[in-house]
C-alpha cells in the first residue's frame, strides 16, 4: 500500500503527478481558500507526509492527532507556522524551501522600496481618480533612492541579494546582523553598524530577518523614534517583527516618512486594520516569492524534501533546532 500524503493547498499538476507515482495523494483543491482547520485535523490523522504552506498552523494540538506522520514539508523559507519542538520530539522531520526564492524576493523588496519612495501607487490612484488637473513643482514628490543609505537588518541570502541590487543605485550600504559577516562586507562594500546606529543613519531600513522569539517586535516605538523623519521602513520578512501599532502611530504622526509592507502579523490582514487607512503606506498581500518560476521551484523542492524523507533519506532542507 502506497504511503499517504496530504497537500494543504492546490499545487500545479506537474508537481502532483510526480508525487502520485509513488504515493496516495489527497489535496485541498480550492485555489484561493485555505484548508479549514477541521478538514486538516481529519486528514492529518492517517497520513505519512504533509506538504503545507504558511497559511496552516501546524501546532502541537494538530501534530498530536497524527498517527503515522513522518515529515512536514513546508513550502516556504520560514517555518514559524510549525511547532518545531513538538514535531522533533515526536520524531517528525520538518523541511523548508530556502535558496530558490532568494532573488525573486529581493526583486520584490527593491520594487516595493521604489514604489514607496516614489509614491507610485498613490500617484496611480491620483491619476485614476481624476485629480491630475495640472503639473506643479512639488506634486507627488517622493524620496530619492540613488545615493541614499540603505540599512539592512538581517544579512542572510535575501539581504545579500538586496544589497547587490542597491549597489546598482549607488546606495550606501550598512547592515546589522546577529554576527558580523566579514567576507560579505568586502564583497558587497557593506558596513556593519549596531542596530541603533543603523536606524539613525539609514534613509531606507529593510527588515530581512526570520521571525523568532528574539526578533518578535524587534522594531517598536523606541526603534522607530530613532529613525529619520524622512526615512522609509520596508518589511518583506515577517509581520510580527514590527510592532504594527507602533508603526501606525509613527506613520500617522510623521515620525517616519513612509513604509512598504508585504507582510502583516495576521494574514490575510483585516480590512479594518489601521495601516490600511494611511496614504504613506504601500501594502502588498505577501507576494515576495510570487513569480511563476519561483513558486514552481518552491513546490518542486517541497515535494522532493517530502519524497526524500519518506524514502528514509535525510532531506536536503531539514530544519534543525
Amino acid at each position: 500500500m502506497k504511503p499517504k500524503i496530504y497537500i494543504t493547498r492546490k499545487l500545479p499538476e506537474q508537481i502532483v503527478n510526480r508525487l502520485e507515482k509513488n504515493y496516495h495523494v489527497t489535496m485541498w483543491d480550492q485555489e484561493d481558500i485555505a484548508v479549514p482547520r477541521e478538514v486538516l485535523e481529519k486528514e492529518i490523522k492517517e497520513v505519512d507526509g504533509l506538504l503545507c504552506l504558511l497559511t496552516e498552523q501546524i501546532d502541537e494540538e494538530l501534530i498530536e492527532k497524527a498517527v503515522n506522520l513522518k515529515i512536514i514539508a513546508n513550502m516556504a523559507v520560514g517555518y514559524n507556522n510549525i511547532d518545531i519542538h513538538c514535531a522533533i520530539k515526536r520524531g517528525i522531520m520538518v523541511t523548508n524551501t530556502p535558496g530558490v526564492l532568494t532573488e525573486t524576493t529581493a526583486d520584490l523588496t527593491f520594487g516595493l522600496l521604489l514604489a514607496t519612495a516614489r509614491r507610485l501607487i498613490e500617484a496611480e490612484d491620483y491619476l485614476k481618480s481624476g485629480q491630475w488637473a495640472t503639473w506643479s513643482p512639488m506634486q507627488l514628490t517622493g524620496q530619492d533612492v540613488h545615493g541614499a543609505t540603505m540599512g539592512i537588518i538581517g544579512l542572510g541570502r535575501i539581504g545579500e541579494a538586496l544589497a547587490r541590487r542597491a549597489k546598482g543605485f549607488d546606495m550606501n550600504l550598512v547592515y546589522f546582523n546577529r554576527s558580523r559577516k566579514y567576507e560579505q562586507e568586502k564583497e558587497l562594500g557593506i558596513e556593519y553598524k549596531p542596530l541603533e546606529t543603523l536606524l539613525q543613519i539609514s534613509d531606507f531600513v529593510c527588515v530581512m530577518l526570520p521571525l523568532t522569539p528574539e526578533t518578535t517586535y524587534m522594531i517598536g516605538a523606541d526603534q522607530l523614534d530613532l529613525m529619520k523623519e524622512t526615512a522609509v521602513l520596508i518589511n518583506t520578512a515577517r509581520g510580527g517583527i514590527v510592532d504594527e501599532k507602533a508603526l501606525y502611530q509613527a506613520l500617522k504622526n510623521r515620525v517616519i516618512w513612509a513604509a512598504g509592507l508585504d507582510v502583516f502579523e495576521e494574514e490575510p490582514v483585516s480590512l479594518d486594520h489601521p495601516l490600511l487607512t494611511l496614504p504613506n503606506v504601500v501594502r502588498l498581500p505577501h507576494i515576495g516569492s510570487a513569480s511563476i518560476a519561483t513558486r514552481l521551484k518552491m513546490a518542486s523542492l517541497a515535494a522532493q524534501n517530502l519524497m526524500d524523507g519518506l524514502a528514509g533519506d535525510t532531506p536536503r532542507n531539514l530544519v534543525l533546532l
